[in-house]
Parts: C-alpha cells; structure tokens; sequence
C-alpha cells in the first residue's frame, strides 16, 4: 500500500550556516559598531542565544536572523520566540527554541483535517510524525496539497513516498 510520512525537521547544517551568516552582518552593520551583543547556536538543545544592550538590537539581531533563515529556504515558523529577560547589567538575553517534530495538537489537526476531507486514506500518528497511508498515489499526492494549503503553525515535510 502507499505510503508516505508528515513531519517537521529543519536541517541543522542550513540553520547553523544561516546563523553564521546572521552572525556575520550583524557584524558588519554600523548600529552595531562597539557593541557586545552575541548570537549562539546550540545544537544539542536546539536553541539560539541572543545576549544584547537593547530592544532595538534584540529586534534587528531577529530580523536577521529570520532573513537568513528565508534566503536558506528555511522555513522561520520552526523558531519558537520566548519571552526576553534581563540578563547581569543592562544586557538583554533571549532565548529562542527550534521545533523539532510535530506536537500532539499539530497532529490531531492534521489528523482531523485528513479525516474531514473524505478522501480514502488512513492518518496515524506516530512519535512525532503522521502516517498517511491508501490505495491510491493519488489521494496521497490529493493530501498533501490539502496539508499544505493550510497552516499548523509549523513548517511540514513530506517524506518517504513509498510505492
């Protein structure tokens, strides 16, 4: 029967070149000129550090970063903005995480929105990641531009079409 599998992954290797990039402009901008701002990447936790002196900075560090991301084609939706604290001094620091995976809510939803559709295919969720098998390539080729037409608030692959 064929198959194929819905999930949210970003490819570390673009995100890390992506935050290089931003890195690098930041940089080189002149509002920027004397500052002690830092942009970090953490691969094991999938967070990205921002440590600057102001909203302003705090602003155009993800500004940048979101451009990068595009020109990368990643998709930014995957970046989970959390709340700016007060780090030692007049610093601000952000914390922003990268969604790995699709979440149970996001699951159902697509799982509800397949459902919905009437087409002849069978959704499951597995782990993080939806399974949508049926008769027909047709109905999975029908499915996924129904998933793409909408939005679950995070990017969505579609991978491993099996015959």
């Amino acid at each position: 029967m064929p198959s194929f599998d819905i999930v949210s992954k970003i490819d570390a290797q673009t995100l890390d070149n992506a935050i290089n990039n931003a890195k690098k402009e930041i940089l080189n901008r002149y509002d920027f000129n004397d500052s002690k701002s830092t942009v970090e990447l953490d691969k094991k936790s999938n967070t990205i550090t921002i440590v600057t002196e102001d909203d302003m900075r705090l602003k155009a560090i993800q500004d940048s970063i979101i451009g990068r991301m595009v020109k990368q084609s990643l998709d930014p939706k995957a970046l989970d903005f959390g709340e700016e604290q007060y780090a030692s001094g007049n610093m601000l620091r952000k914390e922003i995480k990268i969604k790995e995976g699709i979440d149970k809510e996001a699951a159902k939803k697509i799982v509800k929105k397949i459902k919905d559709s009437n087409l002849k295919v069978q959704a499951s969720i597995m782990d993080d990641q939806v399974r949508v098998t049926a008769k027909k390539i047709d109905d999975l080729q029908a499915v996924i531009s129904l998933c793409r037409s909408d939005d679950f608030g995070q990017p969505l692959q579609y991978i491993n079409m099996r015959n």
